[in-house]
């Protein structure tokens, strides 16, 4: 069993919008942020579209329909199960459910105390907003937690992306709760392969974050994160 301390981060969610130019979030206050998946994938555009070009429109589009269902139903069940849910894994169809087994072991001998799951954080500072996997301990230590899916096992180049997005989580929680967090961890469930494990550490990734809203904005954001959220 999961020992869960839920943190009131001030409001229970954020409402969102999605158009063709991506999501936004309101927040409590009025301000409406992109969220950081739009941010973050407008790196890839080019690489998606030339990939798009090469395989064929058709195929590209079955592709990422069904990793993307894949991907949200594996995430529902960590969610389930990390909550303690007994029926986790009802009407689950055989691959989701192994694509879960995977990891599972990994969820049951390293995730410690949870603090949330699914949460929705946004940051004044960097004007952006989106929603965390999980928060919880990792190996003993207070983590953001990101679940993936792939086809094929990662090479730590080819994902920054993912860990730019756990920057991101970690530097909106501690604006929201003042509780640092510097690990960032990612979980990888893998075809016909073990899954994976990605530690980093935020300060790896934050100035690559910020180059990235900055192009996103096409503004100079003068944010200091040595002063704001210091070095640790």
């Amino acid at each position: 069993m999961f020992v869960h301390k839920p943190i009131d981060l001030g409001y229970k969610d954020l409402k969102s919008v999605t158009k063709k130019s991506g999501r936004k979030y309101s927040t409590p206050h009025g301000n409406d942020y992109p969220s950081i998946t739009t941010i973050l994938g407008q790196r890839s555009k080019a690489a998606i579209m030339a990939w798009r070009d090469r395989i064929g429109h058709e195929e590209a589009n079955r592709i990422s329909s069904q990793a993307a269902r894949r991907g949200t139903a594996v995430h529902a069940m960590c969610e389930l199960y990390v909550n303690n849910n007994p029926d986790y894994a009802k009407d689950a169809m055989p691959n989701i459910l192994f694509d879960f087994n995977r990891i599972k072991n990994i969820l049951d001998e390293r995730i410690g105390i949870v603090y949330g799951q699914e949460l929705p954080l946004y940051s004044d500072y960097l004007g952006v907003a989106g929603r965390v996997d999980c928060v919880a301990e990792f190996d003993g230590q207070l983590s953001i937690i990101d679940y993936k899916t792939s086809r094929k096992t990662k090479k730590k180049e080819w994902i920054d992306s993912y860990f730019m997005q756990e920057c991101f989580y970690a530097i909106a929680w501690e604006e929201r709760t003042g509780q640092p967090i510097t690990q960032l961890v990612t979980i990888i469930s893998v075809d016909d392969a073990p899954a994976q494990v990605f530690i980093e550490h935020r300060d790896t990734w934050d100035k690559e974050l910020l180059k990235c809203i900055r192009e996103y904005n096409k503004k100079d954001l003068k944010i200091s994160f040595a002063k704001d959220f210091g070095r640790r």
